[in-house]
């Protein structure tokens, strides 16, 4: 089967680009024609706000057509208008702007309609396309009339070739059309011409552009029968009603139903009734606990309904469309055997799911009458639209079904809140689910309740308005406070390893939001106990990258405890965590003993640590030698070690990280992971963190005093080639005496944006000497640079130069406050901006933007800078907040940006309160997330 693709979703997926091909050469009545129908074809730009059923969050383009102007309504796809919350505008042909309203979109069929308000258009009348079903014959040459990326008008010709195309095939768990047959034509329409009209050269539509082939220059036209009545209905004001027996049929030839069985009187029969149909209407499907469910039959060949013989789709669905509620009386055929059955007919719109729940960050609604299908299953349960935070962190996907909450059975939305409504913050609780890859299974999963990181909210449609208006789910209980529990653990083969088993934890964190560069959610490793008394752990940076998250630790395989950011290293790969001791109860935690430093080549270490359930692995080692950690620049300007020496191994662990050490237990490295980019990819690997480093971070933090740094990158030389560049025979004479194992000095690769050090050294000057004292190694640097001020000596063109420089001092605390707003997510400017590109600290970062937002719709670039809005200048997040707040819903602000090499943009954001409200989540002692209320100062 050929790959079938629907053609606005195309533009997103496998990023087609929009049909836009020169003009045709056309005869008179066909230009007459479609100058005349032009002004009535629109470009549409569609923003999806929220995953929902089939269709996630996005922002796209597609087409549309104006079939009542008077009223304003605009005919497309239903994948355009999609069964979920949406933002929409219209471009029309003079370039003028108009909101829309969705108004209606088929439970079933590729079709829905959206509304603007005709005084809306100030200076174009649209022309009113009529629907003429009927028209659409086979040999009739048609017309596409589409956009290009909303810009200009795209015309495209074809024939139509059939009128009884199977439906087409969009993949399993996504939208999918059926009860209906599709017209075929040989034309290459794609991407944005979505909801286009198929015109006639009278001008009058015969079909709704809806699909094409990817691999054939074929479109899918939706024939306009249901889609007419629909229209009509809607602009009378009327209801439209669906029926259905939640059966799919599907027409079959009358030769292969005679190699099924049919009596050769019932074909004689339908031929004579029906000459120009060349096959009869089959049950292909019948949904599991639906009206025909132990009714009908796979295979049954319907005749007649009521007493009506039918033989295709159109009949069909205009008796069930006129019986929502009622019974009909099917007649059909199976085995050759005439069978009767009366049937009560469902309605689609009441098994199509119009409200949803919101819950950290996560999006779910009842089960949908389009994905009951694709799982073989009762509408029943809550559809993960989108897992968000909390389901993600406990491994739980898209696509999945929910049938219990903590114990509880979940049918719909009513009891998933009332689940949720008794859920503490932080409290977990059990999720039993079913997921797409497997149906008939079901898994158990522990889920922890968030009310911190996001709002939750339950959301239900008006089309009235074209809103989701939302209330506020319940605050929920006060938090349950912890009790102490104990543990005792696996008893070791040997002292050392019982010792060290003691002082190692396993380390869980978990980020709600993309930051600083860091794109993962979930990170695990081990931890090593360093002080048990005041409750320190300290881990690599790549178990927490930053400090924004959850923590959890892990004792003893059997104890686990919720933990704080204490402080993120600046410079190194380190992060130390704060437990409270008591919870631990008697579990013998032991601080870790920290060892010598002065590893050689060849020594024997113990390299131990913990898998992620867990259980403690160690392996016997031999230190290979003492590197340089030297990583290549970020794209995404995440964390990058530099101006580090890590003890490397001759066979080291492949997989586990964890800590080396000494015949005495004592540590004297932290087997650490480091994350790095190397083009578009992130790759890991395990080094050993000199154990002096831990040490010093932790009489920073207990003393209260600041890490100061000189801000500079460096890089080893030989002495060799330091002579090449012109250093001076007495210089290397005295380097030599000082470090007469390394024979090399340190060179400055780049300096950090906004120091001291930048304002007067530069790449390629060679250290020399700190205060008078030669330096050649990195933590010599670190160590005399932890004062104020230092005078440095460089060489530089053939000559020793002397600076006086400040150094800088580094608080440790990483990321401690983000704004959302707009679907974006903003930081202050962080150290690795300027360490990496020398980027000022100015402006507020966009770390982040999701799909189907108005940021994402303006093209706010994630990694850019904002320094502007509307003309102001944006010193910080405050200065950021003050000019954003005042700013009504609905209005534009104008933003100016800069990315990392210094292009500026402008961009407009129109502002949307009601799907992406702004908030900060700030740090005082626990992280709290506050609204930016618009128009109220502080």
């Amino acid at each position: 089967m050929m790959p079938i693709l629907k053609s606005c979703r195309s533009l997103l997926v496998i990023s087609l680009a929009v049909f836009c091909l020169p003009a045709l050469s056309e005869t008179p009545d066909w230009s007459e024609t479609l100058e005349r129908i032009s002004t009535g074809v629109v470009s549409l730009k569609v923003d999806v706000t929220r995953a929902f059923d089939t269709e996630r969050n996005q922002s796209s383009q597609a087409t549309g057509f104006v079939i009542d102007a008077e009223q304003g309504l605009i005919l497309t796809n239903r994948h355009v208008v999609t069964p979920g919350p949406v933002r929409a505008k219209a471009l029309f042909l003079n370039q003028e702007e108009v909101s829309l309203k969705p108004i209606y979109r088929d439970p079933v069929h590729d079709f829905g309609l959206f509304q603007f308000d005709p005084k809306a258009l100030r200076y174009i009348k649209p022309a009113e396309l009529t629907l003429k079903p009927q028209l659409a014959a086979v040999g009739v040459e048609v017309r596409i009339v589409g956009n290009d990326a909303g810009e200009q008008l795209s015309i495209l010709s074809g024939t139509i070739a059939r009128l009884n195309r199977h439906t087409p095939n969009y993949g399993y768990g996504n939208y999918n059309d059926f009860n209906t047959y599709y017209i075929q034509a040989a034309t290459g329409s794609s991407g944005g011409s979505s909801g286009s009209p198929v015109i006639d050269s009278e001008g009058n539509v015969v079909a709704l552009n809806a699909g094409a082939s990817s691999s054939a220059a074929s479109s899918f036209f939706l024939p306009l029968d249901r889609v007419k009545r629909a229209a009509d209905l809607i602009r009378a004001g009327k209801p439209v009603t669906r029926g259905t027996l939640e059966t799919q049929f599907v027409q079959v030839a009358f030769d292969e139903l005679r190699r099924r069985g049919l009596n050769e009187k019932t074909e004689e029969q339908f031929r004579q009734l029906f000459p120009d149909q060349t096959g009869m209407l089959v049950v292909r499907n019948i949904l599991p606990g639906g009206t025909a469910d132990d009714q009908l039959q796979i295979g049954d060949v319907l005749l007649r309904v009521n007493g009506s013989s039918i033989t295709n789709f159109v009949p069909l669905e205009a008796i069930l469309d006129d019986s929502v509620g009622q019974t009909v009386k099917l007649t059909l055929e199976r085995n050759g055997q005439l069978i009767d059955h009366e049937l009560t007919v469902a309605d689609l719109h009441a098994i199509t799911p119009s409200e949803y729940i919101q819950f950290s960050d996560g999006v779910f609604h009842d089960v949908s009458y389009q994905q009951a299908w694709h799982f073989n299953k009762p509408i029943n349960g809550v559809y993960i639209a989108m897992p968000g935070f909390a389901l993600r962190t406990a491994g739980i996907p898209r696509s999945s079904v929910i049938v219990e909450m903590d114990g509880q059975p979940v049918a719909n939305l009513d009891d998933m809140e009332a689940v949720l409504d008794q859920l503490p913050d932080g409290k977990k609780f059990s999720v039993r689910l079913f997921s797409l890859e497997d149906p008939q299974g079901s898994v158990l999963r522990i889920v922890q309740m968030d009310r911190r990181w996001f709002p939750a909210s339950r959301c239900v449609r008006d089309d009235q308005t074209g809103q989701w208006p939302c209330r506020e789910l319940a605050e929920g209980p006060a938090p349950v406070l912890p009790e102490p529990v104990s543990a005792q653990y696996v008893k070791q083969d040997s002292r050392l390893l019982q010792k060290l088993a003691s002082s190692l934890v396993l380390v869980n964190f978990d980020m709600p939001y993309t930051i600083s560069g860091v794109g993962e959610q979930h990170y695990y490793g081990t931890g090593l106990v360093v002080d048990a008394e005041r409750g320190y752990v300290v881990v690599d940076r790549n178990t927490v990258p930053e400090a924004l998250g959850n923590v959890r630790l892990t004792f003893a395989g059997a104890v686990e405890i919720t933990a704080k950011v204490e402080f993120i290293h600046p410079l190194h790969n380190l992060a130390l965590l704060s437990y409270n001791p008591a919870l631990v109860g008697d579990t013998p935690v032991r601080s870790a003993r920290f060892g010598s430093v002065d590893q050689k080549p060849a020594d024997k270490l113990m390299a131990v640590g913990l898998r992620a359930d867990s259980t403690l692995v160690s392996q016997e080692v031999q230190v290979a030698s003492w590197m340089p950690a030297y990583y290549p620049l970020s794209r995404s300007m995440r964390f990058r070690d530099t101006n580090l020496e890590t003890l490397t191994l001759v066979t080291p662990p492949k997989s586990n990280d964890g800590v080396l050490a000494d015949k005495r237990g004592g540590v004297v490295a932290l087997w650490s992971s480091f994350a790095f980019e190397s083009g578009k990819e992130i790759f890991q690997e395990n080094k050993g963190v000199p154990i002096d480093l831990v040490a010093e971070m932790l009489e920073v933090v207990t003393s209260g005093d600041a890490l100061r740094s000189l801000e500079v990158e460096l890089r080893h030389m030989p002495l060799a080639i330091a002579r090449n560049f012109g250093l001076s025979d007495t210089w290397a004479r005295q380097l030599e005496l000082h470090d007469p194992e390394r024979r090399q000095l340190l060179a400055v690769v780049r300096t950090v944006a906004g120091s001291s050090s930048a304002d007067v050294l530069k790449p390629g000057d060679l250290l020399l000497s700190i205060d008078g004292m030669p330096v050649t190694r990195f933590r010599e640097v670190e160590k005399a640079t932890q004062k104020d001020q230092v005078q440095v000596v460089v060489w530089r063109n053939d000559s020793e130069q002397t600076f006086a420089i400040d150094t800088m001092a580094l608080d440790g605390r990483g990321v401690r406050r983000v704004v959302t707003w707009g679907g974006a997510l903003l930081q202050a400017p962080y150290r690795e901006m300027a360490a990496q590109r020398g980027i000022a600290k100015e402006g507020v970062y966009v770390a982040y933007f999701a799909f189907g937002t108005p940021v994402s719709r303006s093209g706010l670039d994630a990694g850019s800078r904002i320094i502007e809005v509307d003309g102001q200048p944006v010193a910080d997040l405050d200065a950021f907040i003050e000019l954003v707040r005042v700013r009504q819903d609905d209005a534009s602000v104008r933003l100016t940006t800069v990315a990392w090499n210094g292009t500026v943009r402008v961009v407009s954001v129109t502002l949307d309160e009601a799907y992406w409200p702004a908030w900060e989540l700030i740090y005082n002692g626990d992280w709290h997330r506050v609204p930016i209320d618009a128009n109220v100062g502080d």
